[in-house]
């Protein structure tokens, strides 16, 4: 008998919807739409992002073209880490539409935090084999975290160990892609304006202070200093910026390798579906740790990896019986 799962996810700046076949282990639809914010502004209020939420929301759901009867579980993110307190407004439409398609399919409804669903985004073919001893990276618009993280018998269990101390590697982008006047968020458009640059001009990089956490704001004034002093050309300057945000996350993953023994480490969010970063750091780790970045659709906001929590959460608890 077909099974679904369907899974809801409305983050910071993306409506998200996912169905799978459980039985099948297979993905049946994939939606989502980007909300939006207005040219030169860095983000939107919570309050704006909810009402977009409210409306993308409808028209998504309505386009999937499936037997909703067949919808087993309702999985939803509900807040943006698995921690008591973690709250933000726009999780909350996800959370009760998702209450109500369940009650309404008299189905089980679940929730987990944006973070399990980003790492079990990057985990869908390899579930089964990775459990514990994981270094997960989030890395977006509103975080910048390294997570201690491992399976527990609901999602994934994690404790901070690493990250930025002040705004994160998303908002750096962000705050000098809008002084370049890049569309909101920026990091894509960024991306492409450098992708047939052979070689760049070197800019000095500052050394990266503090261990385990950053401080990331100095460097938001250096990149403006360089972009106004108009001594590099833009594609030097986003390319130095990417640079720098790649070693960075080198510079945390070492620091943290000191300290503990991660055997694996997932690198996911937004930000990490930047080519450029994605480059620069396996050149560097590849043949030193197991390095994960799922692809790059599933590495910025989605609803699959909040599909597929159930799935895993099953798989992972039946093997605890034996």
């Amino acid at each position: 008998m077909i099974e679904y799962i369907l899974g809801i996810d409305t983050s910071a700046y993306t409506t998200s919807i996912a169905l799978i076949d459980a039985k099948e282990n297979k993905i049946i639809d994939d939606k989502r739409k980007v909300l939006l914010v207005p040219l030169g502004q860095r983000g939107l209020r919570q309050q704006d992002a909810v009402f977009q939420h409210l409306k993308n929301f409808q028209e998504l759901y309505s386009e999937i073209n499936v037997d909703m009867k067949l919808i087993s579980t309702v999985a939803v993110s509900s807040r943006p880490r698995n921690v008591d307190g973690s709250y933000m407004p726009v999780f909350t439409v996800g959370q009760n539409y998702g209450k109500i398609i369940a009650e309404t399919l008299n189905c089980s409804y679940i929730e987990y935090s944006h973070q399990e669903n980003h790492i079990a985004a990057s985990l869908i073919e390899l579930y089964k084999e990775i459990n514990d001893d994981i270094l997960a990276i989030h890395i977006s618009g509103g975080t910048t975290e390294f997570l201690g993280a491992k399976k527990a018998q609901k999602g994934y269990s994690t404790e901070i160990v690493g990250g930025s101390k002040d705004i994160t590697f998303g908002q750096l982008i962000d705050r000098i892609g809008t002084l370049m006047e890049f569309p909101f968020p920026c990091g894509l458009y960024m991306e492409k304006s450098i992708q047939n640059i052979s070689e760049v001009d070197k800019i000095k990089i500052p050394p990266i202070k503090g261990t385990t956490f950053i401080n990331l704001s100095g460097m938001e004034n250096y990149y403006n200093n360089l972009y106004l002093q108009n001594k590099y050309s833009k594609e030097t300057i986003i390319y130095s910026l990417f640079n720098y945000i790649a070693s960075c996350i080198l510079h945390i993953i070492k620091q943290i390798q000191s300290i503990y023994c991660f055997k694996t480490i997932i690198i996911t969010g937004g930000v990490a579906s930047n080519n450029t970063i994605r480059n620069l750091v396996l050149e560097e780790l590849n043949d030193k740790l197991r390095v994960i970045f799922p692809s790059k659709v599933n590495s910025s906001d989605n609803a699959v990896g909040l599909a597929y929590l159930p799935i895993i959460d099953r798989w992972y608890n039946e093997i605890k019986t034996y």
